[in-house]
Parts: C-alpha cells; sequence; structure tokens
C-alpha cells in the first residue's frame, strides 16, 4: 500500500516543479507561492482537493497565446511589439481578466496576473474564469493615430482567441476607454457581428457600464472600510496615503472623499505629492485625465499646501489607511516598516500584487488589516462582469443600481474571506481567507467537470 505524501510535501513538491518548468518568470512564482502557502489546511481537510493533479492543473494555463504585433508610426516607421493573452481557467465561466500595454510585459508578468485573476473573480460570484493579456507596447507619447494602428494590429490576432462565451478582455495599464474603443472597433470590422459583451471597459453610449471607470478604486476603499468596521472604527476623519495617479489612484481617492476621509498622496514614476489639505481631485483629475501631464504639474498649480518629492518613497507620509493603487510589488519590507512605524492601521491593494511577500508578513505580525488585491481590488472584474450581463441583456442600468450592486459585491468579499479565515483558523488573516475561498469555488467546478 503506498502512503500519500501530506499535504505539505505536495505542496513543495508542486512549488519546485513550477519553477522548474517556468524559468525565469519570477512574477509568477511568487503569485504562485502566495497562493500555495496558504493551501495546506484545506488540503488537509478536503482529501478529494489533495488528489494527484488538480493544483497541478490550477496552476497551469488552459491556453498561452503570443503573437507578433508589427504597426506603422507616424512617420511610417515600422515598429514590432508583442502580444499575449494566457487563458488560464474557464472552470467558472469565460476567461476574464484585463489587458496590459506597457514596456514592463512578459509572459511571466501575465501569467502573474492570470493566476491572481482566477481567484479574484472567483471571489466575486459572478461566474467568470480566469486570463489576462497585453503587450510590450507603450502608449504614453504616441499620437491617437498610431495608438489606434497598434491597437488594430494587436485586435487583428487576438480576434480569433476571444468571444463573449470564451473570453472577454478588458483595460488595465496603458489601456483606458481609448484603446478598448479601437480595439472593439476593429474586432467589429474583422468580425462583421456587434457583440457588445466580447470586451469590457466600453464608453457608455456604446455597451458600457455606469461606474466601470471607478469601480476598482471603488472597491479597494470599500474593502479598506470593511475591515477597519471589524475593528470597530470606519474611514470618517482617517487620513490615507494613495499610490499612483492613473485610474485606480483616482476613483481611490474620489471614494476616500466621499466617506470622510482625507487622501494626502498621489504618485508617478518620477515621485510623489503630498498635500497637506488632501488633494484636491478636480485639479488631479484636469493634470491626469485632461492634459496626461505629470504629478509635478499638479504640485505647482495646488499652491502652498502641496509638495512635490522627485523619487522619493509615498510610504515616508505618515497616515492611518494605505491604498497601494500604481503597480505589483511597489510596497517593500522597508515601506512596510515605515508605515508600522507611522502607525497604520490597515491596507488595501488596488493595484494587483502590488505589496512584496515580505511586506505583507510584517503587516500581518503587526496586527495591521491587509486586504489582499485579489479580494480589496476585485471590484474593477465584478462591474466588467455586471457589463457583460447588461450587454447580453441588451439594457443599461442606472448608476445608483451599479454602484448597490458593487457595494454588495465587495461586502460579501469581505465577509467570505473574514469567515473562510476563521473557519481555517487563522482570524483576520485576509490573504489566507481569499485564497482559499477563492481556491474552494474554483476547485469544486473542476472536480465536478472531470480532467480536462
Amino acid at each position: 500500500m503506498t502512503t500519500r505524501p501530506d499535504s505539505q510535501t505536495q505542496l513543495d513538491a508542486l512549488r519546485g516543479e513550477i519553477e522548474r518548468r517556468n524559468p525565469a518568470q519570477p512574477e509568477f512564482h511568487q503569485a504562485v507561492h502566495e497562493v500555495l502557502d496558504t493551501l495546506a489546511p484545506v488540503l488537509a481537510a478536503r482529501p478529494e482537493y489533495a488528489e494527484p493533479g488538480l493544483v497541478e492543473r490550477l496552476c497551469e494555463p488552459e491556453r498561452q497565446v503570443i503573437f507578433r504585433v508589427p504597426w506603422q508610426d507616424d512617420k511610417g516607421r515600422v515598429h514590432v511589439n508583442r502580444g499575449f493573452r494566457v487563458e488560464f481557467n474557464s472552470a467558472l465561466g469565460p476567461y476574464k481578466g484585463g489587458l496590459r500595454f506597457h514596456p514592463s510585459v512578459n509572459l511571466g508578468i501575465v501569467k502573474f496576473l492570470g493566476f491572481e485573476q482566477i481567484f479574484k473573480n472567483a471571489l466575486t460570484g459572478l461566474g467568470i474564469g480566469g486570463g489576462k493579456g497585453g503587450s510590450d507596447f507603450d502608449p504614453h507619447g504616441r499620437s491617437d493615430a498610431e495608438v489606434m494602428r497598434f491597437c488594430q494590429s494587436f485586435m487583428t490576432e487576438l480576434y480569433r482567441h476571444i468571444g463573449e462565451h470564451t473570453d472577454v478582455p478588458a483595460g488595465d495599464i496603458g489601456v483606458g476607454g481609448r484603446e478598448i474603443g479601437y480595439l472593439f472597433g476593429q474586432y467589429r470590422r474583422i468580425t462583421n457581428r456587434w457583440e457588445a459583451g466580447v470586451l469590457t471597459g466600453k464608453g457608455p453610449g456604446w455597451g458600457g457600464s455606469a461606474i466601470r471607470p471607478e469601480a476598482t478604486g471603488y472597491g479597494s476603499v470599500l474593502f479598506a472600510e470593511a475591515m477597519l468596521r471589524e475593528r470597530g472604527e470606519d474611514l470618517e476623519g482617517q487620513t490615507a496615503v494613495v499610490s499612483g495617479s492613473g485610474n485606480v489612484a483616482i476613483y481611490t481617492i474620489e471614494k476616500l472623499l466621499a466617506l470622510g476621509a482625507n487622501p494626502l498622496t498621489c504618485s508617478d514614476s518620477g515621485g510623489y505629492v503630498v498635500d497637506d489639505k488632501g488633494i484636491d481631485l478636480d485639479l488631479l483629475k484636469q493634470v491626469k485625465e485632461v492634459e496626461r501631464g505629470r504629478i509635478s504639474d499638479y504640485a505647482e498649480r495646488r499652491g502652498s499646501s502641496a509638495r512635490y518629492v522627485s523619487g522619493g518613497r509615498v510610504w515616508e507620509v505618515p497616515a492611518d489607511v494605505a491604498l497601494p493603487s500604481a503597480t505589483q510589488n511597489e510596497l517593500d519590507e522597508n515601506d512596510a516598516a515605515t508605515l508600522v512605524r507611522n502607525g497604520v492601521k490597515a491596507v488595501s491593494e488596488g493595484a494587483n500584487m502590488p505589496t512584496v511577500p515580505e511586506a505583507v508578513h510584517l503587516f500581518q505580525r503587526a496586527g495591521v488589516a491587509f486586504g489582499p488585491g485579489k479580494a480589496a481590488n476585485a471590484g474593477g472584474v465584478a462591474v466588467s462582469a455586471l457589463e457583460m450581463a447588461q450587454n447580453h441583456a441588451r439594457t443599461a442600468w442606472s448608476p445608483a443600481r451599479v454602484e448597490e450592486e458593487l457595494a454588495r459585491i465587495m461586502g460579501d468579499i469581505h465577509t467570505t474571506c473574514h469567515e473562510t479565515a476563521e473557519r481555517y483558523g487563522a482570524p483576520g488573516d485576509y490573504v489566507t481567507g481569499a485564497n482559499i475561498a477563492g481556491f474552494e469555488r474554483v476547485a469544486d467546478s473542476m472536480l465536478a467537470q472531470g480532467v480536462i
């Protein structure tokens, strides 16, 4: 009789095998390890999950597509970028996840984001699988005509792999309303179909949902508020430090202001601004959304209350709540130590895995409420799924209805993570709760559907 290895031994062996089969992909390894590190209790409690092959299948994408994207700039020069789409897991529904256009994009980063997306989407309870994509194209500084030509070339290949019942991309870093419009137009041109549900993040006049631009930032703040409520507090009167100055950061700041908090900072790749009076939302939107300017421009026009710190770390600013809203691995262990020394109470991830594992552990040891991205920033994909529902019914919901649904979903996610963590002996550990709750939902579906 053979003896089944214990759960931790099984997970350790799988971790090594994943690193061997996916070399030079540290971001993907990080995402997988973060989940596997929390699964031993659930594999021990649920023997069916420990059957050979289930977790292995979960960690291997169902499909990985890499393609060439040639395009011409305004001077007629030809450029060649690389496009990606990783369709990771469809046990719960069609693949769902954003497209990122940024020079840092490579296969390992797309796989890291796609793996994270599996669990995030499962936590919404909305029947969507996990996927991610993008390109190493940089839209910054490019004309509208250049961005259009790139998007058309990108979609000329991508259209073969997507569809409202197959794979539904959305926006991410570098992919906003402009890019989604060009991508959708080319999809419609090639397929000769008005398939509104094939992309989310569309304009409100042609199939988009109210509150979609705001959803990720709003959701992150709602999750932070729920964590504070669990401790007998709320956001009113609290100070907040926010990183980034893109879509997620702007609407994080907007929701903080609406709930009576005082957001003090925002940042970009050059440095950060701290505004003693609190961020002026209208000025920030003017600088970033209308003028596509830099954070330093905000500081110059704001007056004496704001100062710009070139090359600094936004986490140096003391605050009650921290909301990393820029990009992955932006908050390291030293930053976490600084935040803890300055008395931070809660951290809610608006970006995808912006906090390195060592920093997460430090927050947890210090008793800081920590909301991982797969839970805290699920608001964006939740409203994307609501957009798909509206497209299917050929209708449009009011902003109030969408925001009400978003608040309900984020509340349910918080409750699910909190209760799951308690059930597995890790009260207050939202990382464990989110990982296990998402895993259970996907694993149950995978078991029901057989070995595929």
